[in-house]
């Protein structure tokens, strides 16, 4: 049995650059190409007999002829020749070589110190280094990599990027990656090996461990056939050769299951040669070969048009975009933003290498040989017969608000979106809906549309139901002298309500402090989190009334707790009565002190002898906690003998009928 390999063949750099030529040979102009167009001596042969001439300097180009730069790219000094000697040029540089130079050029502009794993001396290889503006090194595996590590500057080591040549054996940037993490220090990686080589690779070792021989039809000095060879020699006896002239010599009845690859720049027609001819050296019908049924059952994966759903498995991962095989020629990438509509995600959390993905065609560049493809579109429509799943059993989903839009938000739930109204966003008004955005939500879908796969979703409804569960709970459970926390809703002249968890309680004005105040804002402020307690519960009308002020903070408690009768304490005089002066002790709580205790001479005007605002000392001389009074005295703190005097003034004064009796209220 002889199994032919989907991916061997032409890359797509190689086909651009070969079709290239025969176009410009078509069109009547000559063409030299700057170097064979390709490593195939076979089609560079065809190519020189259709006029297609090789050069090796810019300067050997004639004047009427368009010189041809190859896939595998050239320095960035031949573009400086071409401009100087005014040549006429068509570029056929391969995009993922063009990508690498950009990389280089740019991180060698910043200062960085270019390793390349490569061969040193294919073309590729050369022109890459052609683009470092800095110094750069090639190495060919992961011992030249750890021994340049040993001759590199402290500075180069810690200051390096490590790229790759397209064609590179992944089994050796593998291991070249490993040593570069573990040894040069802040080393950045930039896996430049094409996807489509990673897939021919990947495919021919396949293949390889699956029969009893490989043949890797390709140039001999061509460096991804050689690379084919070595990964496919792993896993069975692996022959590579340039024809089918080549097959004379090997003995093909020796083997049951052969099996067929070729490199990225062997052509179509000589696979087929050799296809034919093992057919006919085997002479057996059933085993005979026809190259167009190997070749359209090799291709039929391939038949990539826009809107096809394909399966792919990824291949490698990178932050901006991930690359997968489709089991195509074209290599398959999809870009960050179409991975998913779910913006918390990264792309490392949403795939990772060897993930099967279901995936939907979005753009085929044929010219470059890239599908762009897409997971979110493909989650999407299977999102959304979860998202019919979901209201027609009325279930509640979870999601997150993704988006603001006109009239409402989005939100990303079941691998898709769904629009949701301003009204259903939540169950209070909401005048700024960015204030909503990435949180977390759970909501029911409340309308669907069919014909444009589009639905419509509420939050409201959820919380709706929830705050209806919570009220009953509340109502059950509730009683006086229960604690509680919630949140200030709103402030009024006569209190504030508090939303205790979907049922609203009052705390009265007078309750919010010991000490009278004017308005409520002077203790609270809306959307502000309080402790409160239930005063009071009235189950059939739903009021409840809420207590604040706590007992310990109770002025006359504090007092109680801290002074006694004959203490000398510190207050303030805060108003006059005709009978004598109040001064605060504590806060929220005053004594009197009677105008016959401010001082050991007849007081007519107290004015004249204390200021609202003063700090004066006075004795505690009697307390009534039943009526909350106390009284003070000044006077109490004067000598024994002035006292005395004092009182004797004072009973004269009595006896005459000046004055009356004083008495301590």
């Amino acid at each position: 049995m002889i199994t032919l390999a989907k991916s061997a063949g032409f890359c797509f750099g190689v086909d651009r650059a070969v079709n290239l030529v025969f176009d410009i040979l078509k069109k009547g102009q000559k063409v030299a190409s700057l170097g064979p167009i390709i490593h195939n001596d076979q089609l560079v042969l065809k190519l020189q007999n259709e006029g297609a001439r090789i050069i090796n300097t810019p300067q050997e180009a004639k004047k009427d002829e368009i010189v041809v730069i190859r896939s595998h790219g050239v320095p960035l000094s031949i573009y400086t020749e071409f401009a100087k000697e005014n040549i006429s040029f068509a570029d056929a540089t391969c995009p993922y070589v063009s990508k690498i130079h950009k990389i280089v050029k740019e991180q060698s502009i910043n200062g960085k110190t270019v390793i390349i794993a490569g061969d040193d001396t294919h073309p590729e290889v050369c022109g890459i280094q052609g683009h470092c503006i800095g110094k750069s090194y090639v190495v060919a595996n992961a011992e030249e990599l750890e021994s340049l590590y040993h001759k590199l500057s402290d500075e180069e080591k810690n200051n390096s990027i490590l790229v790759a040549q397209t064609t590179f054996n992944t089994i050796y940037w593998n291991e070249c990656a490993l040593i570069a993490k573990k040894l040069y220090t802040n080393i950045k990686l930039f896996d430049t090996i094409c996807s489509a080589t990673s897939i021919r690779q990947s495919e021919a070792a396949s293949l390889a461990a699956m029969n009893d021989i490989m043949f890797v039809i390709g140039g001999k000095h061509s460096s991804n056939t050689k690379k084919l060879s070595q990964v496919c020699s792993q896993y069975c006896k692996t022959v590579l050769i340039e024809t089918k002239d080549e097959l004379f010599d090997i003995d093909l009845f020796a083997y049951d299951k052969i099996g067929i690859t070729a490199g990225a720049s062997t052509p179509a027609y000589i696979i087929e040669e050799v296809l034919k001819t093992m057919s006919e050296i085997l002479r057996n019908e059933e085993n005979e070969l026809d190259f167009a049924t190997l070749l359209e059952q090799s291709l039929e994966s391939e038949k990539i048009y826009n809107g096809k759903r394909v399966k792919g498995y990824v291949t490698n991962v990178a932050a901006n975009e991930v690359h997968v095989d489709i089991g195509a020629k074209q290599a398959g990438i999809i870009p960050a933003d179409e991975l998913s509509d779910n913006p918390t995600l990264k792309v490392e959390d949403i795939v990772k290498k060897g993930d099967e993905l279901d995936l939907v065609v979005v753009k085929v560049n044929d010219q470059e040989g890239i599908v762009t493809l897409s997971k979110k579109r493909c989650d999407a429509l299977a999102g959304f017969e979860n998202l019919k799943k979901a209201y027609e059993e009325d279930a509640v989903i979870d999601g997150v608000i993704t988006d603001v839009v006109r009239g409402g938000v989005l939100v990303f739930a079941c691998n898709t979106k769904l629009f949701v109204p301003a009204s259903q966003a939540s169950d209070k008004r909401v005048e700024d809906l960015t204030t909503l955005l990435k949180q977390n939500v759970k909501l029911k879908v409340i309308e669907i549309n069919e014909k444009r796969n589009r639905a419509k979703g509420s939050v409201r409804a959820v919380l709706a139901t929830a705050r209806k569960e919570k009220q009953a709970k509340f109502w059950d459970e509730v009683e006086v002298g229960k604690t509680f926390t919630g949140e200030v809703k709103s402030l009024t002249p006569y209190g504030a309500f508090v939303d205790l968890g979907g049922v609203d309680g009052m705390i009265h004005v007078t309750e919010l402090s010991w000490s009278k105040i004017k308005h409520p804002s002077e203790v609270l402020k809306e959307g502000e989190v309080v402790e409160v307690y239930i005063k009071d519960v009235d189950k059939e009308k739903k009021r409840i009334s809420l207590g604040y002020k706590k007992s310990e903070e109770n002025p006359w408690v504090i007092f109680s707790s801290k002074y006694n009768v004959d203490d000398v304490v510190d207050a303030k005089v805060v108003s006059f009565t005709t009978y004598g002066a109040f001064a605060e002790i504590i806060p929220g709580v005053d004594g009197l002190i009677h105008i016959s205790q401010i001082a050991n001479k007849r007081v007519d005007k107290i004015a004249d002898v204390l200021k609202v605002g003063q700090d004066v000392q006075a004795k505690i001389i009697e307390i009534d906690a039943n009526k909350k009074r106390v009284s003070l005295s000044m006077r109490a703190l004067l000598s024994e003998e002035e006292q005395k005097r004092d009182r004797e003034n004072i009973d004269e004064a009595v006896e005459a009928g000046i004055i009356e009796e004083p008495t301590a209220e």
